[in-house]
């Protein structure tokens, strides 16, 4: 958020915080709801590239298309275990996985 909106919206009496202070989240859930959309975001992502619907991957991994949509909307339903399966099956590699998991903030980190 903006500073200038930070101020107006504390001259109103608001109060601005993170997801962390407003759920109370320990360092490791923060830093596992993280992980969990830096994955959701490199699974569309690889997804997009391979120019594959979300169909044509529930078929390759042998899901459903409305689960891929949960996975790349960082559900939290979703385990990291099937995240990381659906990527390798679009042939991600372990050094394309450590690229995502490495990269800055997730851009759905303000969901």
């Amino acid at each position: 958020m903006r500073q200038a909106k930070r101020r107006r919206l504390a001259a109103k009496g608001w109060r601005t915080g993170s997801a962390k202070d407003f759920l109370g989240l320990t360092e490791q859930e923060e830093a596992y709801i993280e992980l969990h959309l830096k994955l959701a975001d490199g699974l569309k992502a690889r997804r997009i590239q391979r120019r594959l619907t979300q169909t044509e991957l529930a078929k390759a991994v042998q899901s459903s298309q409305s689960r891929i949509a949960k996975m790349e909307a960082g559900d939290p339903s979703v385990s990291l275990d099937l995240l990381v399966k659906s990527l390798l099956a679009l042939g991600a590699s372990a050094r394309d996985l450590a690229k995502i998991i490495a990269s800055r903030a997730a851009a759905s980190a303000s969901r």
